[in-house]
């Protein structure tokens, strides 16, 4: 038997509806055959047998349409074939992965693939729409636009769906199609059609833009009874993430934050380590999130001991909250670290490694689902809030980004009433701990009393 050397591919770990993560380089070889070895001697051929052995070796199937005996046929169908350059080559690509009927695992050519690394590097060019396609209708929907971009300006919606983007209908259409449509150089226009809540139908014109993705908003807010709340906006767990938010939380400690509300609403994910990362500025100890693969193989993020506060939590979620958002909020309140206020979550759960192929295309496959720490599915359910709070369709129209985690903001005033009443709680806590009983040794509170006379 012969040796092809498998290049050198990027491997990483995605926690996001359509976001990308930073690359980890491992290296890997594959034996082959040597009559299998001459088939694929060309470079287009090289290529799809390394999406197809990276799907081979690793894929986690969720829909039940892969078995290894029909991926091997496939296999031996479109190495067969003769392709007469690599776009010929990199639609039989496609084509092989779409018969797995999972969206999340897409093969990307080298400009696609380099567009995906430049998201996560916490800036881009473009109008500011995290896109995925609907796992039940293959319809393209928003996730969430990125505050401040022409998209959150023009008041596109989570879950609104797009069903035209300059005229072309997006019916059958990949995500990769669409972000070819979308994007383009700064100050062009795109149109956009979008259907709402089933039947309502939007027009928008988007002008595309420069849109730096600053992943962290925070501030002070003073609640009626005069408590001092932190409010955290996190917006997206990019490269930046985890600085930003040490930081929002340090600066906020500082000031006197008796407690805090987590943002992560229309958080649509990102980096998995970054999700990790910051459940451990909150939490002590516990396990943050399992991932299970197709062998059963659980790898387990536990906290480090290391939390940057211990001020009680609430974390805003609503339906544009996913994946990174999910494990975060799912990991604090499996823990009973915070309260979740708001709307069931998105609902993406799977794992996807990215991987770069030879000639400088990529793919993601899906290869794990992520498990809360109780060992709840996140992507058959979502995350359920301890406290429902639904904005009514104008509270959703007249709201701004700016009044976010503001007394205009209906969802944050039940975040910030649940607070309260922790606080108020755990005031009342401290004062009977100090209260002194004759019968009980409790020398701390008997020489306040003394001092207190004297």
């Amino acid at each position: 038997m012969s040796q092809l050397g498998f290049r050198r591919i990027a491997l990483v770990a995605l926690a996001g509806a359509g976001s990308l993560a930073a690359v980890v380089v491992l290296g890997s070889d594959l034996l082959l055959g040597s009559s299998t070895a001459a088939i694929i001697s060309d470079s287009p051929k090289e290529v799809m047998d390394e999406a197809w052995q990276i799907v081979f070796r690793d894929y986690l199937d969720t829909t039940g349409k892969y078995t290894d005996d029909r991926w091997k046929i496939l296999r031996r169908d479109v190495l067969n074939k003769s392709y007469g350059n690599k776009k010929d080559a990199y639609e039989a690509i496609r084509g092989m992965l779409a018969t797995l009927d999972d969206p999340y695992t897409r093969f990307l050519d080298p400009r696609e693939f380099k567009e995906m690394q430049i998201d996560t590097s916490g800036e881009l060019s473009g109008v500011g729409i995290q896109l995925s396609l609907d796992k039940d209708t293959k319809e393209l929907i928003v996730v969430s636009p990125i505050d401040g971009s022409p998209a959150s300006r023009a008041d596109v919606k989570p879950k609104d769906v797009i069903t035209q983007i300059n005229g072309k209908s997006t019916k059958g259409m990949s995500t990769e199609d669409a972000v070819k449509l979308i994007r383009g150089p700064v100050g062009t226009k795109v149109s956009i059609q979008l259907r709402r809540n089933k039947t309502q139908l939007v027009s928008v014109d988007l002008i595309r833009d420069r849109i730096e993705i600053h992943a962290v908003d925070s501030r002070l807010n003073t609640t009626p009874d005069g408590s001092k709340v932190g409010y955290i906006r996190l917006k997206q767990f990019n490269a930046n993430a985890t600085k930003d938010m040490r930081a929002a939380i340090r600066e906020l400690e500082t000031k006197g934050a008796q407690g805090y509300v987590l943002d992560l609403r229309s958080n649509p994910g990102g980096l998995l380590m970054a999700s990790v990362e910051i459940a451990r500025q909150w939490l002590d100890d516990g396990v943050i999130v399992s991932t299970k693969t197709r062998d059963g193989v659980q790898d387990i993020k536990r906290a480090s001991g290391k939390a940057l506060t211990k001020a009680p939590v609430v974390v805003l979620v609503n339906e544009g909250s996913a994946s990174a958002s999910e494990i975060l909020s799912g990991a604090l309140q499996d823990n009973n670290r915070a309260i979740l206020v708001g709307q069931k979550t998105f609902g993406k759960g799977l794992v996807q490694s990215v991987r770069g192929l030879s000639d400088g295309s990529g793919m993601t496959v899906t290869i794990a689902k992520y498990l809360t720490p109780s060992g709840r599915d996140i992507h058959k359910f979502g995350i359920q809030p301890n406290i429902t709070a639904k904005l009514t369709e104008d509270d959703a129209k007249n709201l701004k980004f700016d009044q976010l985690g503001t007394k205009n903001d209906p969802q944050y005033k039940v975040a910030e009433t649940a607070l309260s009443k922790q606080l108020n709680a755990a005031s009342s806590e401290i004062i009977k701990a100090k209260a002194f009983n004759p019968n009980t040794t409790n020398l701390p509170a008997a020489l306040e009393t003394q001092n207190k006379e004297d």
